[in-house]
């Protein structure tokens, strides 16, 4: 897909003469400290492996992506230039609350920890910042990133497919070499999936192209059995094509024939699909989101004090009496308080307005898909508080939203004058 892909938008540095600033490409190393950002939003608890990683070993790899990418950054950035950004703006306030409420140290050391590494995060970003120019460069540069990871995860289903399907987690596809779950599986093929077929639709690549993505990326989403990731990608793809209808004949097409064909495997496969839904559940189990109900129930009954209410509890690893939040809204009012969830609801709402008044573009759809989808899954997914792939997704979205830069004009040359003889003069 790298060498069918069209170039991205350029960026405005440098001069040509009487042309105003040249455009020139996105620097390679950007790309790297792209995908050093992702490297350390894969997490250091999953599964099992096929050959057992110590997770110190996982946490210094994934920490130690993190430091490299804020170095190459500040390296490619040495004047700290940065494009404005309500977003970063917002997401460099939730600090505040995460510091405030982790030095108390409720949650033991490791709350500064992961203050240290969500600064690094978002000190990434705004230095990356420089390059957003609402092109789709870092759309390629996440969906490479991504697919790689999903490579990674087919070559364990390969080596190890007993691995690779544990019976601990129902069969579900999970990471063989990398301890990675099904839903984080799952949400990384449901977002290359919908970025692929929206740059399909812009014409953006290849069909041979969108089809090494899609399909096999359909297949791992598929074994996952991931119904969030599979909701989102359905409603933030429906999202994002109604955005371009008006001015896509490729969307008013793609979605029409969408539509066909979901009305006819609803009326087709309603059974296979009702049971591939349940994942063998029963209607109680399904109803209360697989036991998520009760520990959310718990965590709001659970007595706090006014700071807690007001900053959290301090970053932890997202659980509740060591059960798993699964909810980013009640994870972030637990670790950072209601002003950490005042703060990432200004970021969903910043984002999605800034989307809405945008003229119709690809880039606005793609960023509408991952604004859409990120926000869907929030409800039984956490990460919008703290350094995460769903941040990544909505820093992506941020870039497709920010304006170009504006050229300046080169000053016009000055004329010599011409020197006039005394004589001539009188």
């Amino acid at each position: 897909m790298a060498g069918e892909l069209k170039p991205a938008g350029p960026d405005t540095i440098g001069t040509r003469p009487g042309t105003g600033p040249r455009p020139a490409a996105t620097p390679k190393a950007v790309g790297i400290t792209w995908a050093l950002l992702g490297l350390n939003t894969l997490g250091s608890a999953g599964a099992k492996t096929v050959v057992p990683l110590p997770r110190s070993l996982i946490q210094m790899a994934t920490m130690g992506a993190l430091v490299a990418a804020f170095a190459l950054a500040l390296a490619l950035n040495l004047r700290l230039r940065i494009r404005p950004s309500a977003f970063l703006f917002l997401l460099t306030l939730l600090l505040v609350p995460s510091l405030i409420s982790s030095v108390q140290l409720e949650v033991g050391f490791g709350a500064l920890f992961r203050c240290a590494r969500l600064s690094l995060f978002v000190g990434t970003l705004w230095l990356l910042s420089r390059w957003w120019d609402g092109s789709l460069t870092f759309v390629r540069h996440h969906v490479r990133m991504y697919f790689a990871v999903l490579v990674l995860v087919a070559a364990g289903l390969v080596v190890a497919p007993g691995t690779a399907m544990p019976e601990y987690y129902g069969g579900r596809l999970v990471g063989a070499l990398w301890p990675l779950t099904p839903p984080q599986i799952g949400q990384y093929a449901a977002v290359i999936i919908g970025l692929t077929l929206l740059l399909l639709m812009g014409h953006r690549t290849t069909g041979s192209g969108a089809a090494v993505i899609i399909v096999p990326s359909l297949v791992l989403l598929a074994m996952t059995h991931t119904r969030t990731a599979t909701v989102g990608l359905l409603v933030g793809l429906a999202l994002a094509i109604g955005s371009l209808v008006l001015t896509s004949a490729a969307a008013r097409r793609f979605f029409a024939w969408a539509v066909l064909c979901a009305a006819v495997a609803a009326v087709v496969f309603s059974s296979a699909l009702r049971a591939w839904f349940l994942r063998g559940q029963s209607q109680e189990n399904f109803a209360n989101l697989t036991g998520r109900a009760k520990v959310w129930d718990a965590l709001l009954a659970a007595p706090r004090t006014t700071g807690e209410q007001v900053f959290g509890t301090g970053l932890g690893d997202k659980s509740f009496d060591g059960l798993p939040i699964d909810n980013s809204w009640l994870a972030v009012y637990d670790e950072q308080g209601l002003i950490g969830v005042t703060l990432v609801a200004a970021m969903i709402i910043v984002l999605g307005g800034v989307a809405l008044l945008r003229p119709p573009s690809l880039p606005r759809a793609c960023a509408i898909f991952l604004i859409s989808y990120c926000a869907l899954s929030s409800y039984t997914e956490v990460g919008l508080g703290d350094a995460s792939a769903y941040l990544l997704h909505l820093a992506l979205a941020a870039s497709l939203l920010a304006a170009p830069a504006t050229a300046t004009p080169l000053p016009p040359a000055a004329i010599p004058r011409r020197r006039i003889p005394r004589w001539a003069r009188r």
